[in-house]
């Protein structure tokens, strides 16, 4: 079952975009996103699922790097 999750900004706090897992990240996992850029999961929140609902939300907290 493939985990999708939500990439959250810790500086900002607002999503990135969307992500689909095999199975749940771990905080020091890394990957690559849409633009390319290779980032570490620094948190990971599950949350709880709505009323009437299955899907159950996750948000995987990173910091970008600075662009030079």
């Amino acid at each position: 079952m493939a985990i999708i999750a939500t990439i959250m900004n810790t500086v900002t706090g607002r999503p990135i975009q969307k992500m689909t897992f095999g199975r749940m990240p771990k905080p020091w996992a890394s990957f690559n996103l849409a633009t390319g850029e290779l980032v570490t999961a620094e948190r990971i929140d599950i949350g709880r699922p709505a009323p009437g609902k299955v899907v159950t939300p996750v948000d995987v907290w990173i910091t970008l790097n600075a662009k030079d």
